[in-house]
């Protein structure tokens, strides 16, 4: 039976796992706002810019199906910051490219550790969520949005300060860096497959005095079609992002007229609007299930950016966009907690699956929108947020249903694999 930590040392944990989310929110948006100064001192073409910028996904999906082997080998925390470490060296090496070339292959090395990093944080904070034995891992995803925010706003300091932007990587690398470095310190001990997932169990009879029984292990074809639902919910969750980085305010602006100033609220409606749905989630699926939480989520996608595109009108696209973020708060979250607790699977295995997928859907998302653009306008390319939308209604049955839990450390568990 795995040893249970003390109370304290798992409030610990939950702390270390959010300065891990937050940090690494923060390192990539320190750079984000200064690509086109890089653009400029590099004298890169829009081609060569774009396929430069490409190869921080690329990166990321040449790696990340190392996640979870090595998860099993040095430990979520040990690779978390690690990760994070040798992240912020790549983008550091970013700032002192000489070339277009060597600026797409520390991108290529940054999104290597990056996606790391993703896994394995999210694997501690699903540990930490284990041993609580409630849901906490929804609050770990809305620092990583205000780590973004937090980049952003350092990123757009040093631009008007006139801070070079090696110092400005220099500065910043250190100190997310420390930040992880004392996280690792206070992250949970022992091993990650000492208290992997259990298999899912049934709800309680209130009636009924016995325990309940745990579902039996699927067979690997089952899981197989379960692990490919969860992938498919977390694309939706990724394509609604993607509308509101890539399209929002595009589409405000062009389409609908509306100032510049204005266009971009899109953009920050969606975006402010999921980090208070992650603020929200937790206690949601705790009191739901993650079942019902991501069913309403998809059809507020579905219904709220589907009534935008009928009745086109840029208060109501803002509106639309807003309802998009709500929705898709959780569905990544969700997505990847009941990967990593599927059984049958080595521990990591399901986790890593989830978020490399996720990454090839995210990588996809813009040209498909943009071709079905060209063609028939955005208006008809943004059909696949609501189309997004209704697609999770239908896979959120693979999700768990509200169920009454005790921290699994508490009860014998058995490593599968």
């Amino acid at each position: 039976m795995p040893v249970t930590p003390p109370a304290p040392v798992v409030r610990r944990a939950r702390l270390a796992v959010g300065a891990l989310f937050l940090t690494n929110g923060a390192l990539l948006a320190n750079l984000l706002p200064r690509y086109p100064e890089v653009k400029a001192q590099l004298g890169m073409e829009n081609s060569v810019y774009g396929l430069a910028l490409a190869a921080f996904p690329a990166g990321a999906i040449l790696a990340g199906l190392a996640a979870g082997a090595l998860i099993r080998r040095i430990g979520s925390a040990a690779l978390a910051t690690l990760g994070t470490v040798l992240t912020a060296t790549g983008l550091l090496a970013a700032a002192w490219a000489p070339g277009a070339l060597w600026f797409a292959l520390a991108l290529l090395a940054a999104g290597a550790f990056d996606a790391l990093t993703d896994v394995a944080q999210n694997a501690h904070g699903l540990r930490v969520q284990r041993h609580l034995g409630r849901s906490v891992i929804n609050s770990f995803h809305a620092l990583w949005s205000l780590g973004a925010v937090i980049g952003g706003a350092m990123a757009a300091a040093a631009i008007a300060l006139e801070m070079p932007l090696r110092t400005h990587l220099l500065l910043s690398g250190i100190l997310f860096s420390v930040v992880a470095l004392l996280a690792r310190r206070a992250a949970l001990p022992g091993r990650d497959v000492d208290d992997v997932a259990a298999p899912a169990v049934a709800p309680m009879d209130p009636a009924s005095t016995d325990a309940p029984a745990p579902n039996p292990v699927p067979r690997g074809g089952r899981t197989a079609a379960i692990l490919g639902a969860l992938v498919l919910i977390a694309i939706a969750g990724t394509l609604v992002e993607d509308a509101g980085n890539s399209w929002a305010t595009l589409y405000l602006a062009r389409d609908l007229g509306a100032a510049s100033t204005i266009a971009a609220i899109g953009f920050v409606a969606l975006v402010g609007a999921q980090f208070v749905g992650r603020l929200l989630a937790d206690p949601l699926v705790d009191r739901l299930g993650q079942r019902a939480v991501a069913r309403g989520g998809g059809a507020l996608i579905a219904l709220g950016m589907g009534l935008a595109l009928a009745l086109p009108s840029v208060p109501g696209t803002i509106a639309g966009f807003a309802l998009t973020g709500l929705g898709s708060a959780s569905l990544v979250p969700s997505a990847m907690a009941q990967a990593d607790a599927l059984p049958g699977l080595r521990p990591g295995t399901g986790l890593t699956v989830v978020s490399w997928l996720m990454r090839l859907g995210f990588l996809a998302s813009p040209p498909l929108v943009g071709l079905v653009a060209d063609a028939f306008g955005l208006r008809a390319g943004l059909l696949s947020v609501p189309l997004a939308g209704l697609a999770v209604v239908l896979l959120a049955g693979v999700l768990p249903a509200r169920r009454r839990s005790a921290p699994v450390p508490e009860r014998e568990q058995s490593t599968v694999g």
